[in-house]
């Protein structure tokens, strides 16, 4: 087949080599954001020139000439690989075969931005992957495949994209580029009674309320790493955590309460436990927690959340 792919960054680069280097299909086009000034390159840029495969970077993907352009490809299918802008309707339906579109999560659950984050904070114990047939609606089109992926006790944001989503995704594309082409492809309607839908998981969601139970608030710290980092404040100034594991020692600490500074890390009071934070960002950078409390003159018995 002719296949046109619209995407961006790491996953999108990966997508397009696993296509190409499987050599059953031609990459006639590869769809991207313009270069930004100062900023480096969007690594699916880098690739589609590396191997010689037409690029065209429009600024927004709705413009009649990106979509006069993309229609001149004569693609037989179009494949999206992480889209964060609007794909217009005449660029989707264009192709003989459609398009197909990766999204993290088991569709119809956690539509939107973030569907990776929150399952997480809710302490959800699974989550997935879909390769749906977009439509006009968010993250709404049918099913063509999906697969199930572990939440882990300590997996965050990080560990269950790198290890899991990431890597089954650009195998789902394959197995669902193979499906399309065999005309084996599925077509299931999304059951909305289902559907889920939720906005993007912001550092205002990621705020630390020291007066929940240790286990939810573990949740909303393994749900902001990396991005946008779990929040609380030491002295009025924000700080966020990262590296962090929940231990079953007790204290009779209040919550937030700083109880050890050890070369592993800070160990804090939670409700019914304590949390070991490896590492933290605060307006000096993201460092290793004890370089942290050296540098902010942290000592136990000090409190978070104040």
């Amino acid at each position: 087949m002719k296949i046109a792919l619209i995407g961006q960054a790491a996953f999108g680069k990966s997508v397009l080599e696993a296509i190409v280097k499987k050599n059953e299909d031609e990459v006639v086009g590869v769809f991207a954001a313009p270069d930004r000034e100062g900023r480096r390159r969007d690594p699916i840029v880098e690739a589609a020139e590396e191997l010689g495969i037409p690029l065209f970077q429009f600024r927004r993907l709705r413009a009649q000439e990106a979509i006069d352009q993309f229609k001149s490809l004569e693609p037989d299918l179009c494949v999206m690989a992480y889209v964060t802008d609007i794909v217009p309707m005449d660029m989707i339906e264009a192709p003989t075969h459609g398009t197909i579109q990766y999204h993290p999560s088991l569709l119809p659950k956690h539509r939107g931005p973030s569907s990776i984050n929150w399952p997480i904070a809710w302490g959800e114990t699974e989550t997935g992957l879909s390769i749906f047939w977009p439509d006009k609606g968010l993250d709404t089109g049918p099913l063509l495949l999906q697969k199930k992926v572990e939440i882990g006790p300590d997996d965050t944001v990080g560990s269950i994209y790198f290890n899991s989503l990431y890597p089954d995704g650009v195998d789902a594309m394959l197995e669902s580029i193979d499906l399309v082409r065999d005309g084996k492809a599925p077509s299931i309607v999304q059951d909305e009674s289902e559907a889920t839908y939720e906005g993007w998981f912001k550092a205002a969601d990621a705020v630390i309320d020291w007066s929940v139970d240790g286990g939810m608030l573990y949740n909303l710290v393994r749900a902001g790493d990396p991005q946008p980092g779990t929040n609380t404040t030491l002295n009025g100034e924000t700080v966020s955590f990262y590296d962090a594991r929940l231990l079953p020692d007790k204290t009779d600490a209040a919550a937030g309460t700083v109880t050890a500074i050890g070369d592993d890390g800070l160990r804090v009071a939670v409700n019914g436990g304590t949390l070991l934070i490896g590492r933290v960002r605060f307006s000096g950078g993201k460092v290793a927690a004890k370089e942290f409390a050296e540098a902010t003159g942290l000592k136990t018995g000090d409190s978070f959340g104040s």
